[in-house]
């Protein structure tokens, strides 16, 4: 297709968009009752450091939600190094695909970056016309700031299947660039929520060789949950120089044991976007040795306490609860049973009602597809041994177990006797609530 036929298909999908429009109802524009915050929910947002080099901005653009802030943008200084890891989803959005082919570009020499988030609406599974609409927020972000197109990457979170209001955002994006500043980044978290109760940061500092290097993260995600990157939409930012190989390599490196390692309810996202931007700007060298372990180390914290958060904000969820295998044939056996214990409906409805029922768990395992012998496995309940050698363990009382499901912090463990591997996976309980929220998620 030449040049000219592209321009002339663009600008008849552009009309269809337009048209497509027309017929949204005015009752898109949602005006929603304040939320109970989850009982899980930490005591307040952390106090996240300064990032040299990252601004941020939020303001109320309406392309779902009604007096809130539902748009955000971060703007990266000239030299930020980027990685990313995105869902696997054969339905993933537009949004995620631009992500990944921009990634994989060669970055021109000092360019700077940002990053543009929308909540109401994903833009998944929309078409060419998503594609537009991509393209005219990127576009008119780049011409804002002064940014190669190919630096600037997206994300929609919300209903899937909506054309996004894509105007209603490029209209906003003169208040976002004037409202630009180093210290919003709470507000931008907020932005990005959808049927979250909190928003969600985490910090950590490590000593360079040289200085101090800084990383602070945010995220969103509370419905939808489960590996292929996990779903949610997750944003840290650190000063550190490193390159953008090994920047990639560290957050890859880091995601299995973090977000690939928790489940609110099996079902995998069209949007699930993890980016990680180094602006270099620490008076630390760059990273090597020592000090790079440091860093990393550092790193799978802040990713792993926000992949909790976001367990702890699963919607409906008055629990947060480890599944814990141990003495599993295999890796790929671990993971299996893990993930098994943790989506079974009825382990998770049992949690939520406050019953030791272990039987459940059994039923779990038998169904997961590993290795297992009935009579090398056991299953405790934190430290209490429910039960052992095939059967249940003589000494068990099943007050002491039901005492223990009371606990608002739960670990199921599970050890198969069979080898050395093990894995945990962190899961939440299945409550009405849950039911409610996404039965009413689009009206």
């Amino acid at each position: 297709m030449g040049k000219k036929d592209w321009k002339s298909k663009a600008k008849a999908l552009k009309k269809d968009l337009k048209a497509l429009m027309s017929y949204q109802p005015a009752a898109t524009v949602v005006v929603k009752k304040a939320k109970p915050i989850s009982p899980l929910a930490p005591a307040s947002f952390p106090v996240l450091p300064q990032i040299a080099g990252v601004e941020f901005a939020a303001v109320e653009a309406g392309v779902r939600y009604h007096n809130r802030k539902d748009v955000m943008l971060v703007r990266l200084a000239a030299g930020t190094a980027l990685a990313g890891v995105f869902t696997r989803s054969t339905t993933r959005s537009g949004c995620v695909r631009d992500c990944q082919d921009k990634l994989a570009m060669k970055v021109p020499a000092g360019a700077g970056a940002a990053i543009v988030v929308n909540s109401g609406n994903s833009n998944a599974f929309t078409g060419k016309i998503g594609d537009i609409a991509v393209a005219e927020v990127t576009g008119a972000v780049a011409a804002a700031l002064g940014l190669p197109a190919s630096r600037v990457f997206s994300s929609s979170t919300g209903v899937i299947g909506e054309p996004l209001p894509y105007e209603t955002i490029t209209a906003k994006i003169p208040d976002l660039v004037a409202g630009l500043r180093e210290d919003a980044i709470e507000m931008a978290a907020h932005a990005m929520m959808t049927t979250d109760t909190f928003p969600k940061g985490a910090a950590a500092t490590v000593q360079g060789e040289g200085g101090e290097i800084k990383i602070a993260g945010i995220a969103k995600g509370s419905g939808m949950i489960a590996p292929d990157m996990a779903t949610m939409l997750v944003y840290i930012f650190t000063d550190a120089k490193i390159s953008p190989a090994n920047l990639q390599k560290l957050l890859s490196r880091n995601v299995d044991t973090t977000f690939n390692s928790i489940t609110v309810d099996s079902d995998t996202s069209t949007s699930d976007t993890l980016l990680l931007a180094a602006t270099g700007q620490s008076a630390a060298a760059e990273l090597k040795g020592a000090a790079l372990k440091a860093f990393e180390v550092a790193l799978h914290g802040v990713m792993r306490d926000l992949s909790h958060q976001v367990i702890r904000d699963g919607e409906g969820a008055t629990k947060f609860v480890e599944v814990r295998v141990t003495g599993a044939a295999s890796d790929a056996d671990a993971q299996k049973l893990a993930f098994a214990i943790a989506n079974s409906p009825l382990v998770k409805t049992a949690v939520a009602g406050q019953d030791p029922n272990w039987g459940r768990i059994v039923a779990a395992i038998g169904k997961a597809g590993a290795a297992a012998d009935r009579d090398k496995l056991s299953i405790k309940f934190g430290d209490i041994l429910v039960a052992k050698d095939g059967w249940r363990n003589p000494d068990y009382k099943e007050e002491e177990g039901a005492a223990y499901m009371q606990q608002p912090e739960l670990v199921i463990a599970v050890d198969m006797g069979l080898g050395s591997a093990k894995r945990s996976v962190f899961t939440c309980d299945l409550t009405n609530r849950y039911i409610e929220i996404n039965a009413d998620y689009r009206s």
